[in-house]
């Protein structure tokens, strides 16, 4: 009977123990990682106020390569929610939210030095209120460092489990921040270092259009010179071929971009037409949108029977189809639906010179907001809206570039968009471009109406 009254006195000197303790235990915890990545701020930010790219630089994915995640809220900044569900326990089930972004993005420029994100935390974790911060602090001598202070911090009350769960903040909290800072510079680091803030870009939706196309190429050493002469040349040999087809073209020139290298420039220009189906080689053919080829099958040869049931591929039989699928109008000409579905867009107001550099800035752009896009199926192209005007050989008004962006997943707005933030044309320049030299010194802007 003694050892009975111990064995409960003591159990009840281990208890109040533990409670005694339990109360001198911090009611809050903290823990935080730093790294520092070779990223501007805007792109860091970018990438944490929303959460189309979390899947990919998220823990749960190492340890689940099965998790499920789903999004909801808002596209971007306070109010985009991402949640997650896994069989695995590790992993479990959760949801984060965007609570706050400071300062807005609009106010993330080149001279912004910090910033701070909010993500509030609802998972199986001990304790309440818990919530991420994600502190940005621009660094290096050219702010083009970005120091990335990842925290969690929780509130555990006067919930003694929950107190005694501070001793376990450096075990799963700790490791979500360590492994997710890890992978996030990873991710980043397939972003081109651009700095894109002035770039005001739309998203668009594109309907299918049809076209006739003529592909070609120069020595980048040519300059302009050498892409306005090969665009005008196959400009004219377009309309020539509209002409014999009996259509009219109906819009400005379009250039498709397909290897924009070191050397040589490839593209294709097109022009618009009148009409969806076309008569060429004796019959009558509805045009379809270009698709991908087929690169695990040889073309076929034209010159046998099985070359000509497949649609003469890769010939020049006028009224047979390339392996891209196009309607081949003669050698060199092709006729196809392009466009179709959303597209990123951008203006540039200059030269041609400076549509490379728009390019880019919208890739860059579009990696950071998570959007998906296919730069060998959809390239990028750019149509010439508004022509420059001569007098001479001076320059009287630059042209108007709307450079897109082909997309197969994205928002119905960019955050810009969404915010009714207008960008600059040719006419609030006074006709002017932002670099005076038209050689992409200085960011595009992007504009609001439809093509």
């Amino acid at each position: 009977m003694m050892r009975v009254l111990e064995f409960i006195v003591a159990l009840i000197i281990v208890a109040v123990v533990a409670v005694v303790v339990g109360f001198v235990m911090p009611g809050s915890g903290h823990v935080e990682r730093s790294q520092v990545v070779g990223k501007d701020m805007r792109q860091v930010y970018d990438v944490l106020n929303n959460f189309r790219r979390f899947p990919e630089y998220s823990v749960q994915r190492e340890y689940d390569r099965n998790v499920k995640f789903d999004f909801s809220g808002k596209d971007y900044g306070p109010g985009a929610e991402v949640s997650w569900s896994s069989q695995d326990d590790k992993v479990g089930s959760g949801k984060l939210t965007i609570a706050s972004a400071d300062p807005s993005f609009d106010k993330i420029d080149s001279t912004a030095k910090k910033a701070s994100i909010v993500w509030n935390l609802d998972n199986d974790w001990h304790g309440n209120d818990k919530h991420f911060t994600l502190d940005l602090e621009r660094q290096g001598s050219r702010g083009q460092l970005t120091n990335i202070t990842w925290s969690y911090d929780v509130d555990y009350g006067f919930n003694l489990i929950n107190r005694y769960s501070s001793l376990y903040i450096h075990g799963d909290p700790d490791a979500f921040i360590q492994f997710t800072l890890t992978n996030l510079q990873n991710v980043l680091a397939a972003v081109p270092n651009l700095d894109y803030t002035k770039l005001i870009p739309y998203i668009e939706q594109t309907q299918p259009t049809p076209v006739l196309l003529v592909s070609t190429s120069i020595e980048r050493k040519g300059g302009l010179e050498a892409l306005n002469d090969a665009t005008d040349k196959a400009v004219a040999q377009i309309q020539a071929a509209a002409k014999k087809l009996g259509v009219t073209t109906t819009g400005p020139r379009i250039i498709y971009t397909t290897n924009y290298g070191d050397q040589t420039y490839t593209f294709d220009v097109a022009l618009p037409i009148s009409a969806t189906s076309l008569n060429v080689g004796g019959q009558s053919v509805d045009l379809t949108a270009a698709k991908a080829p087929d690169l695990t099958s040889a073309p076929a040869d034209a010159s046998t029977s099985a070359g000509a049931a497949a649609g003469n591929a890769d010939s020049n039989t006028p009224g047979g189809h390339d392996r891209f699928g196009r309607l081949i109008i003669d050698n060199d000409v092709r006729a196809f639906l392009a466009f179709g579905g959303p597209a990123l867009k951008a203006v540039w107001n200059g030269t041609a010179a400076g549509v490379p550099q728009t390019r880019d800035l919208l890739k860059a752009y579009a990696q950071t907001h998570g959007y998906k896009f296919d730069e060998v199926v959809n390239r990028f192209y750019d149509i010439e809206a508004k022509p420059e005007v001569k007098q001479g050989d001076e320059v009287k008004s630059y042209a108007e570039y709307d450079v897109y962006l082909p997309l197969s997943w994205a928002p119905a707005q960019t955050p810009e968009q969404e915010a009714g933030i207008k960008p600059p044309s040719l006419d609030d320049n006074g006709d002017q471009a932002p670099a005076s030299s038209g050689t992409a010194a200085a960011p595009a802007s992007a504009a609001t109406t439809a093509q």
